[in-house]
């Protein structure tokens, strides 16, 4: 038989990649992969994997009978919880929803996945720290988060763990990938006809490509290793100094406009980030998973772009031909 595995926020950024992962095609609800030799470790050398991903309106992890009657009939062996509220700035403004979705909508996902006896991978972030020490987070350092997002993820971390034994939390940071309203989408929309952007300077993670993250999930879910893990691509950087490369890769003219940097104070309005959590994968690297260099990950991921890049750079006055491709929300 074949192993199942259920994707919550099929259709957000993570949620494509992990089914790209188990050689899934977008848009099939499901499909059985047998893994290619060529593929690399993890559940894609199994024998056979079924995959379910679901989103809404099919699936909302705020109703705990409507996920409890999907993991009853689907009975997946592997939940992987990608669903999330990551709008930092509509989580400041209704802390009660950012709860609903990223803590109760986690515990009813755990709470399914204990009755049907599946593992359970609950992806986390980088905000549950409060940024105030100046070295990367290590799994063991104690959270403490200063915005509702990441409170609300921290609650999801908690009610999962103490749910489930059979758990994984999966601690990310700045994540991005195809089809995202993710930070290269706003860099490259905002560069578009300007001459200068103003980026802040003390806010400091790790960009990681939704790709390689989904990769990384596969090969620790493979394993029967529970626990806290951080997966991010290596190294860490400002805001600036992502949004410099991200337009470098882009190529002249955008190439061409110039950065102002600012501080978070002088971004009046803005929800309170915290200004330094990059994440320090320890954990998964005694298991042998490792993840590339942030730089080098983002260059793959732009000349993925390189077409619609090359289009915005003739600066044709039609509509924006990144819009579609890049514009579109996602759980993750």
């Amino acid at each position: 038989m074949p192993m199942r595995v259920l994707i919550t926020g099929g259709r957000g950024q993570l949620g494509r990649e992990l089914q790209r992962a188990f050689g899934q095609p977008e848009g099939r609800a499901l499909a059985r992969h047998g893994g290619p030799a060529s593929l690399k470790a993890g559940l894609r050398d199994m024998e056979g994997v079924e995959v379910l991903a679901l989103d809404l309106p099919e699936l909302d992890v705020t109703d705990a009978e409507a996920v409890e009657r999907v993991l009853d009939r689907a009975k997946p062996e592997l939940v992987i919880h990608a669903a999330a509220l990551t709008d930092t700035s509509l989580c400041e403004e209704d802390p009660a929803l950012a709860t609903r979705v990223n803590g109760q909508g986690a515990l009813h996902v755990a709470e399914a996945c204990r009755r049907v006896d599946a593992a359970m991978v609950y992806v986390s972030t980088n905000e549950v720290f409060d940024g105030a020490r100046r070295e990367p987070y290590v799994e063991s350092d104690e959270p403490n988060p200063i915005n509702a997002y990441g409170l609300s993820k921290l609650q999801g971390e908690r009610l999962v763990r103490g749910t489930l034994l059979r758990c994984y939390v999966v601690r990310t940071a700045w994540l991005y990938g195809e089809g995202g309203n993710n930070f290269p989408a706003k860099v490259l929309r905002a560069a578009e006809g300007r001459r200068e952007l103003s980026m802040v300077t003390d806010e400091v993670a790790t960009p990681t490509w939704a790709r390689d993250l989904a990769q990384a999930i596969l090969q620790l879910a493979a394993q029967p290793a529970y626990g806290i893990y951080h997966l991010t691509n290596a190294g860490y950087c400002s805001r600036y100094e992502w949004a410099a490369e991200v337009l470098r890769l882009a190529g002249p003219p955008l190439a061409d406009v110039a950065l102002r940097p600012i501080t978070s104070a002088d971004y009046a309005g803005g929800v309170r980030k915290p200004p330094f959590t990059a994440l320090r994968n320890e954990a998964a690297a005694r298991l042998g998973i490792t993840m590339r260099p942030w730089q080098e990950a983002l260059g793959e991921y732009m000349a993925g772009l390189s077409t619609d890049i090359e289009r915005i750079n003739g600066w044709s006055s039609s509509a924006n031909p990144l819009s579609h491709r890049l514009t579109h929300s996602s759980p993750l």
